[in-house]
């Protein structure tokens, strides 16, 4: 255990190289700690987004015990929030002890309460505080990789492994990308046909460029060469972690979709990894059912809130009844005008 009274809390100056150094050499070593603990998330979040960040970590006698990431946004459709990690699915603390762990959650509801927010949110995996309120409205889905890949091919239920040899008869191939530009443009598509902003094209080459061969692109195209599906992927230790996906409306005819999930698969298999990370879904949608029907599992998330100038959790998510006019307005919406106006309402949601 840590001397309480010895640690530390300071904040990350993320032109610091030594500084950026330690905190990555942590994260990396720190099994709470996952791919959106990561220094280059402060960049991305004030260059990209406009947010001011906080990212905070634990010292003691000269030794990391402990990191926070922290993003603020104020905004004025969507609430004033300080949240550990806007645009992440997980989050929260990542420590080697619960003296770290304390003294960064106590400093995070410090800074949520000077800077005036409404509420301060912790994307956690594991809960942590019983008396704070939760928004169990997500889970993730997280599988082993075998080391053969003929034995994730025999794992995948029978059904969608049908689909993922359909994939294969049709000729689809795939391809990783060095750059967003084919993914981009399946993305923008995919989220105006559900009613959805999309996130900026410089978002993605943002992320790219900040987390190098850690990010990744795979897009599957016909046998003629017309892309139709497309995936943005992270990696973190033996991890793959699929996390933004586009797609073409020829792609469900030709199953390009499950034959990009299983290349996806199998090229981590070839790379040693061990843990195929589906990400968030929110229970009883079609991302949901999809994973299911691929043999994942779903495990409840815990987001947890500590509430200053609200009554309850927030719900700016689509299954929130008073967004579908929004939805169904969006989806008429010409898809330049959607993408071009896109940007400007995502960066409020965090």
């Amino acid at each position: 255990m840590s001397d309480p009274a010895a640690l530390q809390v300071h904040r990350l100056d993320g032109s610091n190289p030594e500084q950026v150094a330690r905190w990555e050499a942590f994260v990396a070593a720190c099994p709470q700690a996952t791919f959106f603990h990561r220094a280059g998330w402060q960049t991305i979040i004030r260059e990209v987004f406009r947010h001011d960040t906080y990212f905070l970590y634990a010292q003691a006698q000269g030794h990391i015990q402990g990191v926070l990431p922290l993003g603020h946004v104020n905004s004025r459709l969507f609430g004033n929030a300080l949240t550990s990690l806007p645009f992440a699915v997980y989050g929260g603390v990542a420590a080697l002890t619960e003296d770290a762990a304390t003294a960064l959650e106590q400093e995070a509801q410090r800074l949520a309460q000077s800077l005036g927010t409404d509420h301060l949110e912790l994307r956690n995996v594991q809960r942590r505080h019983t008396d704070w309120p939760l928004q169990d409205l997500y889970v993730t889905f997280r599988k082993e990789i075998w080391p053969k890949e003929e034995d994730n091919m025999l794992a995948i239920p029978r059904k969608q492994r049908a689909m993922v040899r359909k994939g294969i008869k049709n000729g689809l191939i795939s391809a990783v990308d060095p750059n967003v530009d084919r993914f981009f443009a399946l993305y923008a598509d995919n989220v105006h046909r559900h009613g959805t902003p999309a996130m900026p094209k410089r978002y993605f080459q943002a992320l790219m460029d900040t987390f190098g061969a850690d990010c990744e692109v795979l897009t599957v195209s016909s046998a003629q060469g017309m892309p139709l599906s497309s995936v943005l992927s992270f990696y973190f230790r033996d991890e793959v972690l699929p996390y933004y996906a586009g797609d073409d409306e020829a792609a469900r005819d030709l199953a390009a979709n499950d034959f990009k999930y299983w290349e996806l698969m199998r090229r981590a298999c070839a790379r040693g990894l061990t843990v195929f990370d589906f990400g968030r879904s929110k229970a009883g949608t079609g991302p949901y059912a999809f994973k299911k029907n691929w043999g994942f599992e779903p495990t409840p998330l815990h987001y947890e809130f500590c509430l200053y100038k609200r009554d309850s959790i927030p719900q700016n998510n689509p299954n929130n009844a008073k967004y579908k006019l929004l939805i169904a307005t969006w989806r008429r919406m010409p898809l330049g005008l959607a993408t071009w106006l896109g940007p400007h309402i995502v960066r409020q949601l965090g």
